[in-house]
């Protein structure tokens, strides 16, 4: 019997037809109606000056909108234990699949959260040992370095029949080591940092931040009646100092209300020690390094793991050895385990660490402490979860995949998006570099300026659509700086001898002062262990007149902004109440100008119990947190809130000439506008800024200081290919007016202009914390015997 085929094509599913994420009318921040399709199941690069609103697009719009839908999912009571986004101000918004956010955000503030236990790393090496280990200690928790081995017994009534009583046991064996409670470090606190033993308890004795003033914590000690208040310290009693130290929790009552009294100590362990370093706010901070010294648990040795965890051994190593080992070393020791009961976890587990190795981060350990990894490696980390998963069709957000990476490293990563691409996900980057906007299959590039210049989409298509679009993306594409035809001179040299920070292998180094160094070499090469470890914190630095400015978190409140930060607004203020008669904390908004509605905030936190709290643009003085007779006082025809709405750039317009002339003022922005901020607003909160932005703004404050040796940290972090130039030209003016700068940078184009140039390598790791190259940049790509000689000379043409 014949058969007949239909010669038509079937007609596409209806399903199919889904293949475009759709923005309409987007006004988030500083977009202005913007409206943009973007392909799903590619690639697509976001570009555009800092500022033009890449962020606000993907970010603050698609992805913001996409988990705040996921998050409606949820029952009412887990979605108050998670973030409550407001929806973005977009018109339409279709074609949404699940966002997944890898930004740089450091990893958590836990003291006991490692690299092996923020991925399904340690997970699966403890079931390994729990299977495999010799001798067999218990179950997978028994190697838990956060599980603590608890013991109970007692009896249980059984309500069957007449009932009776059953003896019961309940033992869990966990790895924790008893002495340090899993953190590896065990501290100890200097008494004579707690008291000044020549006063009394009634005259400040107790020199701990919070223990001062009359509050609780000093009434606890002063009230309890176990000491005399007015008697000087050091006149105590062994039993009464004991009191004071050590004492354990009692009960009693005091002043009046039943309350715990604890020893000094012990409840300064658990008030301040028990919290990250990190999160402390800086005054406490500053006590702790002053009054505790951490050392390594001496029970331990460091490694957080109980005795029977250590004991356990598969041929010859045990995991905390596992967990110390380079990561691209325990793949190896990995493949010689070749045990076919646990072939499949094998399996899994030599794919993730693989996917380490692949990415660039084959020189950490498991062990090594999540707090301490630099913003571009916690991104990558993160990475590492994702490239595993058997999720598909999901879009991926990354914020600058490229940071921190070496340009032979910036190669890996480009393979690791395409790959997330093809299988099947929609990928959107935000990203500067040329290397990266090369691979993508879409580009969005928005602009044309930064802040209110900015806000449109200037192109949209294809990267050779991009090359020949005239927009200024466009046009600084295939910018090259080319190498210095004469260098500095040093005016002399800071030596470092020795250095043996992480993985530095006793380096000897002279840098020289009067020039612009670079510090080179692939990602975990040792640049940061040499720089910061011998140069910021070490003697080396010391008495030099070292200057660190990094991409850290600034500290401050929400209301901190650049103009109070930079210290701008001390002449603003002084200049409005001249110009008013009035005093100048009245155009505080922490002080007396504040509005009486919202304290000065701008808006209004509400805790709503049960679900997240919202903050609210509050109605009295609709989000300007000035009092309202605050606001009628006025100088140059502008109040204070039109002046912090204004950018860096329109205020130095603003206070450089006419009747608003402030010669202060003026120096301060013209700083700012100098380190490329000329489109931040005044007023914006210090939360919003990027790690690059921060930077370029502790720079802008530095650089009222003359003199001494400031040390960089990537500034090029964040920069538009136009803006790149802008910075080299900073850092000259910065060096001619005598400053010494030593810059750990990636950026070829900065390699370029550099006078000396030090690399280091020649691997990651145990493979590097040598000097591989000291001479000009010249000198590099004549030798060509590094790879950042090989990617330096690429990059010029030679």
């Amino acid at each position: 019997m014949a058969t007949t085929t239909d010669a038509q094509p079937p007609a596409p599913h209806g399903a199919d037809s889904h293949d475009l994420i759709r923005v309409q009318g987007a006004h988030v921040n500083n977009l202005k109606d913007v409206s943009v399709e973007i392909p799903k199941r590619r690639l697509t690069v976001f570009t555009g000056v800092s500022g033009s609103g890449k962020s606000s697009l993907v970010f603050g719009t698609i992805a913001a909108e996409s988990q705040r839908l996921i998050n409606e999912t949820y029952s009412a009571f887990v979605q108050g234990f998670m973030p409550t986004p407001a929806r973005p101000e977009v018109d339409v918004l279709e074609g949404l699949t699940t966002a997944i956010v890898v930004d740089q955000q450091r990893m958590g503030a836990d003291p006991r959260s490692t690299v092996g236990t923020a991925t399904d790393a340690n997970a699966m090496l403890r079931i390994l040992f729990s299977r495999l280990g010799q001798p067999h200690i218990g179950p997978p928790s028994a190697f838990a370095f956060n599980v603590p081995s608890v013991r109970a017994s007692g009896a249980i009534t059984v309500e069957r029949g007449a009932g009776k009583a059953v003896k019961a046991s309940f033992t869990r064996t966990g790895g924790m080591c008893p002495r340090c409670e899993g953190m590896g470090t065990v501290s100890d606190i200097d008494p004579a940092r707690l008291l000044d033993d020549s006063r009394s308890l009634a005259d400040g004795a107790i020199t701990v931040p919070g223990y001062q003033g009359g509050g609780w914590n000093h009434r606890l000690y002063t009230e309890s009646g176990l000491h005399d208040p007015d008697k000087p310290v050091r006149e105590y009693t062994a039993q009464e100092l004991h009191d004071l130290l050590h004492r354990e929790p009692t009960r009693m009552k005091i002043a009046g209300i039943n309350m715990t009294y604890e020893g000094l100590v012990p409840r300064i362990r658990k008030s301040m020690l028990s919290k990250d370093r990190e999160a402390l706010q800086p005054h406490i901070r500053a006590f702790v390094d002053r009054a505790v010294t951490f050392t390594a648990c001496p029970a331990c040795d460091g490694t957080r793991l109980a005795e029977a965890a250590r004991s356990s051994r598969i041929g010859g190593t045990g995991i905390a050895d596992a967990c110390a080992m380079q990561i691209s070393d325990l793949a190896a020791w990995l493949r010689g385990v070749g045990e076919p009961s646990v072939a499949p976890l094998l399996t899994a587990l030599q794919r993730t660490l693989d996917s380490f190795v692949e990415i660039g981060l084959g020189y950490l350990s498991l062990d090594r402490p999540a707090g301490t990894l630099s913003g571009g490696e916690a991104q990558r980390v993160r990475m590492v979860r994702h490239l595993g998963s058997s999720l598909t069709d999901v879009t991926y957000v990354f914020d600058e995949p490229t940071t921190g990476l070496h340009p032979h490293d910036v190669q890996r990563m480009n393979g690791l998006l395409l790959r997330l691409r093809d299988k099947g996900n929609t990928v959107l980057v935000v990203e500067h570099k040329p290397e990266v906007i090369a691979i993508a299959d879409h580009v969005v590039d928005l602009g044309p300026g930064a802040g209110t210049a900015g806000g449109t989409v200037c192109f949209e298509g294809t990267v050779q659509g991009l090359r020949t679009a005239g927009t200024v993306t466009g046009r600084h594409f295939d910018d090259r700086a080319a190498l210095k035809g004469t260098v500095r001179t040093p005016t002399g040299t800071l030596p470092v001898r020795g250095a043996t920070a992480n993985n530095l292998r006793g380096v000897d180094v002279d840098i020289p002062l009067g020039v612009l160094t670079v510090v080179t070499g692939v990602a975990g090469s040792g640049k940061s262990s040499l720089v910061h470890g011998s140069l910021v914190d070490g003697p080396a630095g010391a008495g030099a007149g070292v200057v660190a400015v990094d991409q850290g978190p600034i500290r401050g409140s929400r209301r901190s902004n650049p103009a109070t930060y930079s210290g701008l607004l001390d002449p603003v203020r002084k200049a409005f109440a001249k110009a008013n008669g009035v005093k100048p904390a009245l155009f505080s908004a922490n002080s007396e100008g504040a509005c009486p509605a919202c304290n000065g905030a701008g808006v209004v936190y509400t805790d709503l119990v049960m679900t997240a709290g919202v903050a609210t643009t509050c109605e009295e003085c609709e989000g300007r947190r000035f009092d309202a007779s605050v606001l009628e006082y006025r100088f140059g025809g502008r109040d204070i809130s039109e002046v912090l709405a204004m950018s860096v750039d329109e205020a130095g317009e603003f206070f450089g000439a006419g009747e608003a002339r402030t010669p202060a003022a003026h120096a301060v922005l013209g700083r700012l506008a100098d380190v490329g901020l000329g489109y931040l607003r005044l007023g914006q909160p210090l939360t919003t800024l990027s790690g690059g932005e921060r930077q370029r703004l502790k720079l802008a404050v530095h650089m009222a200081e003359k003199g001494g040796v400031y040390v960089l940290d990537e500034p090029t972090a964040g920069l538009h290919l136009a803006d790149v130039e802008q910075l080299l030209g900073l850092l000259d003016r910065l060096v001619d007016s005598g400053t010494s700068v030593i810059v750990v940078e990636h950026h070829q184009a900065v390699m370029a202009h550099a006078d000396w140039i030090i690399d280091l390598g020649p691997g990651a790791g145990h493979d590097g914390g040598r000097i591989v190259f000291e001479g000009t940049p010249a000198d590099l790509v004549a030798a060509r015997s590094t790879l950042t000689g090989e990617h330096l000379a690429a990059y010029v043409g030679a």
